[in-house]
């Protein structure tokens, strides 16, 4: 397998040095948590905001604090059509909060810097365009507030692959390079009410504190969903990965949706045997139905270590639109969490997969990053984890709501 090129664009070390001319009117001294941000702009790309914290330090020294990492990622689209180009980043500082009121925008402008960049050599090594002060104003002689941002570029070469259909449709997965598709899994997704037989063992025997185990459950058909499990093979046939429903998703008493207090769970599973049954778990998966602002698909992810899932390490926490679907993303540089991302063992992107929204046709596009990928099994667990969380989606789908037959196996079997 070749990894097709990216390029991610990194802006960091961002800090604002104001002068007493571009400070807000107000007594004492100017605090450093007063609110200043800046706008990221690259052309074809949403812009970014940033907030931005203040210095004191004179002279050209480097900041005392600044931002977090931001970054863009370009894909080989993309990079075709940069690379005999310069490119221009467009950063514009305000003081004051960020957001509108009444249609008019909160922030006052303090000054705008642009940085060249010729991304042409970045997919093979990085570049450094900018690492420094820059000045916010065109007359020279006159003192001005500074900008302290370094911008640079490195190859990031992922793996692409995209389901042929619908997980649930037990389709083949592609691998994606530039126009050339090639067949590299193959998926058998069913729906079995009795799923918990074909579990490792210890994962039903010495885990039901955080495993609610489906032996012996009373079949409730119709009020939850439970059971599902999709197998990744090779080209040969032979089984290299898998994800297995081990908390049904349910929905929360007095409503018809999963809450976050009560998520169905999946088991991202690699291969330790010949039978599913002696399987290691990789990592679990939660998905549940947010309420609130928006209706979204809440998920957490964490690694499972050797001591079981009840020790798992997060790596991914987030929330997507219902109806839009969105980007299932692991990726340190760009987790809002920051008590997530300071725990987590990941660095730069790991993974990233689409989502559709509820009822729309969803064929997930997967990108893994290359250094994550050793062997094909590997590359299989991230699909795995991808179907899963589409497959969320349609576990999440209000109870008042049918699902798909494909989804419903079990039930048209026990009704013929």
């Amino acid at each position: 397998m070749d990894p097709c090129p990216f390029v991610r664009l990194i802006v960091e070390s961002l800090a604002l040095k104001l002068t007493q001319a571009t400070k807000p009117a107000g007594s004492g001294v100017y605090p450093t948590t007063t609110p200043c941000f800046c706008k990221l702009r690259l052309k074809n790309f949403p812009s970014q905001t940033v907030l931005l914290p203040l210095s004191n330090h004179s002279g050209n020294s480097p900041p005392e604090s600044s931002t977090s990492a931001v970054g863009f990622h370009l894909d080989p689209v993309t990079l075709r059509k940069l690379s005999a180009k310069l490119v221009m980043l467009h950063i514009e500082v305000y003081t004051g909060r960020m957001g509108r009121t009444c249609g008019v925008s909160c922030g006052k402008l303090v000054g705008r810097v642009q940085v060249s960049m010729d991304l042409g050599v970045s997919q093979t090594k990085s570049s450094v365009f900018q690492n420094g002060w820059m000045k916010l104003g065109n007359e020279p002689d006159k003192p001005a507030a500074k900008l302290h941002l370094t911008v640079r570029a490195e190859p990031d070469p992922r793996f692409v692959f995209q389901f042929g259909g619908e997980p649930e449709c037990s389709p083949v997965v592609f691998q994606i390079q530039g126009n050339i598709r090639q067949p590299v899994f193959s998926c058998k997704f069913s729906a079995d009410r009795s799923r918990s037989r074909s579990l490792p063992p210890d994962f039903t025997n010495k885990n039901r504190g955080w495993m609610r185990t489906l032996l012996g459950e009373k079949d409730r058909q119709g009020s939850e969903r439970k059971g599902w499990m999709i197998m990744i093979y090779d080209l040969s046939g032979s089984p290299v990965a898998a994800a297995s429903m081990i908390t049904p998703f349910v929905p929360s008493p007095g409503s018809d949706r999963v809450s976050r207090s009560n998520p169905g769970a999946w088991l991202i599973l690699r291969p330790n045997g010949f039978s599913v049954s002696s399987w290691k778990p990789w990592g679990r998966l939660e998905a549940w139905r947010e309420r609130a602002p928006i209706d979204g698909l809440g998920y957490k992810f964490e690694l499972v270590t050797e001591h079981g899932p009840i020790n798992g390490i997060p790596i991914a926490e987030a929330t997507m639109s219902i109806k839009k679907g969105g980007q299932f993303c692991i990726d340190r540089r760009v987790s809002r969490d920051s008590a997530l991302s300071l725990r987590s063992p990941v660095k730069g992107f790991v993974m990233g997969s689409t989502v559709e929204g509820e009822g729309k046709v969803s064929k997930p596009v997967v990108q893994v990053g290359m250094q994550h990928v050793t062997c094909m099994t590997d590359a299989a667990l991230f699909i795995a984890l991808s179907a899963a969380i589409d497959l969320s989606m349609d576990a999440c789908r209000l109870f008042s709501r049918k699902l798909r037959k494909e989804l419903c196996h079990d039930e048209q079997d026990s009704s013929s």
